[in-house]
Formats: structure tokens, sequence, C-alpha cells
């Protein structure tokens, strides 16, 4: 676990990246971060979590590391001691977790609920949809108080890196980090040209800039999907569903909704026995 601060003093506001070493866009955005050193108005704590996996490239060295909070000092895999670790640095920091998606390119957030620091928060990180997680979401970081996760894009790509960045922004905006506009600096080694160049807009966008509004989204149910050698998807994620309407399928094997739903982190290959999961759109959070 590598962590690096920005400013001076005991930081109450953390980024939190490579929970998962396949899911490279949050750790390019905290190198990006720490490259444009900007001027902060509170400290910030940045970790890069699993730096094994990252290394190897690969999810997880021994256990999924977003399923084995609150760790164990004394566990069995990597991941367990990992979490226990990651909890104790995150101690009374609100913090925000990156990471990215098969299911959509769009970004949106996460959260175990509704309370007032997604309501603080979330309009603020340039996203149109918050999925709630209440009592789905065993063993995963956002069970820490104060947390809210971004799923920032399709895994792997140019563009997720892009848009953690825009998020980290967005959040130390609305944490009070940053100030409302900092200049722009050259891009590291190693980042586009196409990243140097948005780091004004990206800087833009933390200049207390709100969505209009955030649909909030309730998850329900797993979707379960059979052992198989293909699978499909024909549905988008936070669309609606109709009854009979089909949604998946594996092998050939069509499946139809039996109840409407919205989709989400819905994908083929995404998890090894869920297509995804059932939500319910249960409001919206105004900025």
């Amino acid at each position: 676990m590598r962590i690096r601060q920005l400013g001076t003093g005991v930081p109450e506001v953390a980024v939190v990246a490579g929970i998962h070493g396949d899911e490279p866009c949050g750790p390019r955005a905290v190198e990006r971060l720490l490259a444009a050193d900007p001027d902060v108005e509170r400290p910030v704590k940045l970790i890069v979590a699993n730096e094994k996996a990252l290394e190897a490239g690969v999810r997880y060295t021994e256990e999924d590391l977003n399923r084995a909070f609150p760790g164990d000092p004394n566990g069995d895999t990597h991941e367990s001691q990992l979490a226990h670790h990651l909890m104790a640095e995150l101690e009374g920091c609100t913090a925000l977790a990156l990471h990215s998606t098969q299911s959509t390119a769009e970004p949106f957030a996460v959260a175990e609920t509704v309370d007032e620091i997604a309501r603080a928060i979330v309009p603020h990180l340039s996203v149109t949809k918050l999925l709630q997680t209440e009592g789905l979401a065993e063993g995963r970081l956002i069970r820490h108080p104060h947390t809210i996760e971004v799923e920032c894009g399709l895994q792997g790509t140019d563009e997720a890196a892009e848009n953690a960045y825009r998020l980290v922004r967005g959040f130390l905006a609305a944490t009070g980090a940053l100030p409302e506009a900092t200049p722009a600096a050259p891009a590291p080694s190693g980042v586009t040209d196409r990243e140097s160049e948005s780091d004004a807009e990206a800087d833009a966008a933390s200049d207390g800039g709100t969505a209009a509004h955030v649909e909030v989204f309730e998850l329900v149910d797993p979707v379960p999907k059979p052992a198989a050698d293909e699978y499909e998807v024909f549905v988008e994620n936070f669309t609606e569903v109709a009854v009979g309407e089909r949604f998946a399928a594996a092998d050939g094997e069509v499946f139809t909704a039996d109840t409407s739903f919205y989709p989400a982190l819905m994908s083929p290959y995404g998890y090894a026995d869920l297509f995804g999961y059932a939500a319910d759109r249960v409001g919206v959070l105004d900025g």
C-alpha cells in the first residue's frame, strides 16, 4: 500500500485507488494529481491500495480486496491483512474510492445509503446516477462510514482514467480540500497529451459546479447467470426493463424479465456468476 499526502496536518479527506489491480484508472488519477501538486485548503491522503495486484495486472492476488473488509491483521491472505491496514488509514476520513467497470462507460456514484455525506458530495461529482447498495455490500469498503465509491467508466480505458481525475477534483472541491479554481500543471510522464490539455477543464468542473439532479437507484436483487461458454446482455444499465423484455442470454438461452426492473452493474462477463443486479429507481438527489 502506497500512501502520499497533499498539504500538512492530519488528513480528514482521502482518495483510495487500486483496490482492484486490473482497474488502473484510479492510480493514474492519483499520479496525475500528485504531478499537478495543487494547493489544498485541507490535507488530503492519497492511497494506492493493492500494489501487488497492480504490479501483476490481476484483480487480486489471493482474495478480492473489496470483499475482504474490515479485514484481519492476522488474516490468511494478503488482501485480508491489507483490508485491515487500509481501514486503519481511513479512520476519521471522508473517502472517495475509485473503481471501473465492464458495464457502462458513464461514470456513476455508489453509496451504501443516501446519508448526509452522499447528499453533500455526490451532486459535485459530475455524475447523473447514484446507486444505493444498502444490505448488498458485504465485505466492501463502502461499508466504511463516510465513504463514496465511483465507477469511473469502462475498465482499462483512457476515458475512465480521465473521468477518475475529474471525479477526484470534484470530490476534493466538495469536501473543501481544493479552492474554487487551481491552475493546471503539465502532465507527468506517461500521461497523454489529451489528459494534459483537459486539466483546465477538470479544474472548471471542480469550480463549484453541480449536476442539475442525480437519479437515485437502490439495489434489490442479484441477477444470477448459469454456467455457460458465451453470455450476452441486451439492455442498458439504469434503463427500465419491462415485464417480458429479454435482458440476457447464456449459450443462446434467452432470459426475460418476470417483473420490471432497472439493470445495474450488468454486463456479460463482469462477474463470474452474476449478470449484475436488479434495482429500483427511488428518487432524485438535487444539487
